[in-house]
């Protein structure tokens, strides 16, 4: 067999890959062997030329996110999200497929790799061919991956169809493989795209509800509405007490700031403070930038975990959501307020105190005009805990139809 060798063009590419052949196709990360990924008989020479383990599957290469839906089934939008933010690129998503797969790419199992590659020849061979290419790494099993043309003929010279020159490949490391046909996902290879990024992405793609307003407005029924459609919900203030306990690097940064806060074992005294930064505007700015911004990280790394595990819908509850800049990286903030009686008198039944008490803590806290003012949607409880209730079911239910619908 004599191995054609097309620079900067696809040639007649397309055709000898539907009539069964090997073409070896260039890619951002190393060149790949390819054949039509739907006939059996054309994948496993691949496995021959290659002496690939039978055992081991194949990806596939598409042209765009479009195509998962041919190929896998139950297409996630966590997995869609990837997608349109990683491809073309190094990044394959392994999905469960569907049955006109052949076997052989499966290698007995159930589910399949999906990769757009960031060659604009090798996209034009796949858009041309009308094909998937199932294309693994064009050397031998076990030898070095090839990143130009020149490697992949000293390899195959003569064993396969066709080879694109593509000229070098730009990152010369494998994709990295994410497994989403289950949750928690896994990362099966770190390849040229970091874990952080795809846990950047699966946290952007959440959708993040910013929950605020005065103790007793009724915030606590809007969180629970949530929970009840599946959110992770996540309490900032109470985050914030568990993290003066064990963050050291927050509790390190506050003993330096406010040594007159530290206890005689090092811990941090809340009320000492409390007291330090009560009335003294410039000391409660610092205590607010240092707090702000470790809430804020470990609030990142709380939702990276949960987007990870395959969640979709969290929530935030926190009195500062729009001073701490929480409020910036939500999809939609929900300002729930109600009148001053009905705010006092709750928080009497629920924390037992006195009502001159509850009226003090409720006359320290921003007005409801602050809360409507920055916030992108208001829920006023106004009526019976039941009325209340349903307002919320409502509402959210509503809002997060649209924002899965979109």
């Amino acid at each position: 067999m004599k191995t054609e060798v097309f620079i900067d063009s696809i040639g007649n590419t397309a055709e000898i890959i539907r009539k069964g052949g090997l073409v070896a196709v260039p890619t951002e990360t190393v060149y790949g062997l390819a054949a039509n990924g739907l006939d059996a008989e054309a994948v496993g020479k691949i496995y021959e030329v290659k002496g690939r383990p039978s055992v081991k599957p194949l990806s596939l290469m598409v042209s765009s996110c479009e195509e998962m839906e041919l190929y896998c089934e139950e297409v996630q939008p966590q997995a869609l999200n990837l997608a349109k933010r990683f491809w073309p690129g190094p990044l394959t998503i392994v999905l469960k497929a569907k049955d006109l797969v052949p076997d052989i790419v499966l290698a007995g199992g159930d589910t399949l790799g999906l990769r757009c590659p960031d060659s604009a020849l090798t996209l034009q061979l796949i858009r041309e061919a009308g094909l998937p290419l199932a294309a693994p790494s064009a050397n031998p099993s076990g030898s070095k991956s090839p990143q130009s043309a020149a490697e992949v003929l000293s390899y195959f010279d003569g064993a396969v169809d066709a080879v694109i020159d593509g000229g070098a490949c730009t990152l010369g490391v494998e994709s990295t493989i994410i497994d989403m046909s289950s949750a928690p996902y896994r990362i099966l290879r770190q390849g040229a795209l970091p874990e952080k990024e795809l846990k950047e992405a699966l946290v952007d793609s959440l959708t993040l509800i910013g929950i605020t307003g005065g103790s007793g407005s009724g915030k606590t029924t809007a969180l629970n509405c949530l929970r009840d459609f599946g959110a992770l919900v996540i309490d900032c203030d109470e985050l914030y007490h568990r993290m003066l306990l064990t963050d050291i690097d927050l509790k390190g940064e506050l003993a330096v700031r406010f040594p007159e806060a530290v206890g005689a074992e090092g811990e941090i005294d809340r009320k000492a403070l409390a007291k330090t930064v009560f009335g003294n505007a410039e000391a409660l700015q610092d205590l607010n930038g240092i707090t702000h911004k470790h809430i804020a990280d470990r609030v990142r790394s709380i939702l990276e975990d949960y987007a990870f595990s395959g969640g979709r819908l969290a929530a935030l509850d926190a009195v500062e959501l729009i001073s701490s800049g929480l409020s910036d990286h939500c999809d939609h903030t929900v300002a729930v307020i109600s009148d001053r009686e009905g705010r006092i008198e709750r928080i009497m039944s629920r924390d037992g105190i006195t009502r001159e008490q509850a009226e003090r803590r409720v006359d320290a806290q921003k007005d409801d005009a602050y809360y409507v003012e920055y916030c992108s949607s208001v829920l006023k409880n106004d009526s019976s805990f039941e009325d209340f209730e349903n307002k919320c079911r409502l509402f959210f239910g509503g809002l997060i139809h649209e924002r899965y619908e979109k």
